[in-house]
């Protein structure tokens, strides 16, 4: 069997974000798969087919990936950040453990990549320079009382919480109701970053706070930092601020 599939992490969408690891892996595949926005971010090159899915069909787009590779074909699927941070990685596993014996013969491979939690927080400074943890605000796979236990934990916790999958045409009111339970138990005051398309042209980045938060200024092309009540915002003439958590010790604003 001389098939293989690579699941490869294009970054958040600057070019010079992602690896030569994904490079020589997009370069060699002779088929690419993937959600078809993310498919348009890597040039074509002759002779390597593609195949577009959409957003919404992860476990249909995997197992086609698999059987193609299972019959001999090099494939590369293809998702943004990093495979294994809310993309096609666990979409991938979860297809060759409930798949036929082929898959788990495969040689398969999870390339990195950069993810939006920290394309953000370098553009801002060091917000996730402490504990941290990432969720997901989407409820199309897990109930939305899920969701709110786990905000209620981390922030319990005292963890920052980049928050992925934010808000879309289909779930508009998510975002508003974790604002709302994380006002709960952190000062208004905590700091909380948008990060918008960050490494793309139309990238925007707003600097807040948890009183001031707005839903409006996010789409699904957000990443939200929501700080600790230790993360402090550094102001600076005529530059942009600095957003930190501190490593040294439990520090108040």
């Amino acid at each position: 069997m001389s098939g293989r599939l690579t699941v490869v992490g294009l970054g958040p969408g600057d070019a010079r974000w992602l690896t030569p690891d994904a490079e020589t892996a997009l370069a060699q595949a002779e088929a690419l798969y993937g959600y078809g926005g993310y498919l348009e971010r890597v040039p074509p090159r002759a002779g390597q087919s593609r195949h577009p899915s959409d957003n919404r069909e992860e476990q249909a787009r995997a197992q086609a990936a698999l059987a193609a590779a299972a019959a001999g074909t090099k494939v590369a699927m293809v998702t943004a950040g990093d495979p294994g941070v809310f993309a096609m990685g666990a979409a991938v596993c979860e297809a060759i453990e409930h798949g036929p014996d082929a898959w788990r013969a495969l040689d398969v491979t999870m390339v990195p990549g950069v993810t939006a939690m920290l394309a953000v927080a370098a553009r801002v400074g060091a917000p996730l320079g402490h504990d941290f943890c990432a969720l997901s605000l989407s409820d199309n796979l897990k109930p939305w009382e899920t969701v709110e236990q786990r905000l209620d934990a981390a922030a319990g916790a005292g963890f920052v919480l980049a928050l992925y999958n934010p808000i879309s045409r289909a779930r508009p009111w998510q975002l508003g109701k974790a604002f709302g339970r994380l006002r709960r138990q952190l000062a208004g005051a905590t700091p909380v970053v948008f990060g918008r398309a960050v490494g793309r042209a139309d990238e925007r980045l707003v600097v807040t706070t948890l009183a001031d938060a707005d839903p409006a200024d996010a789409d699904m092309a957000t990443l939200i930092i929501v700080g600790s009540a230790t993360t402090r915002v550094i102001a600076r003439d005529g530059l942009a601020p600095l957003v930190y958590t501190p490593r040294t010790g439990e520090l108040g604003p």
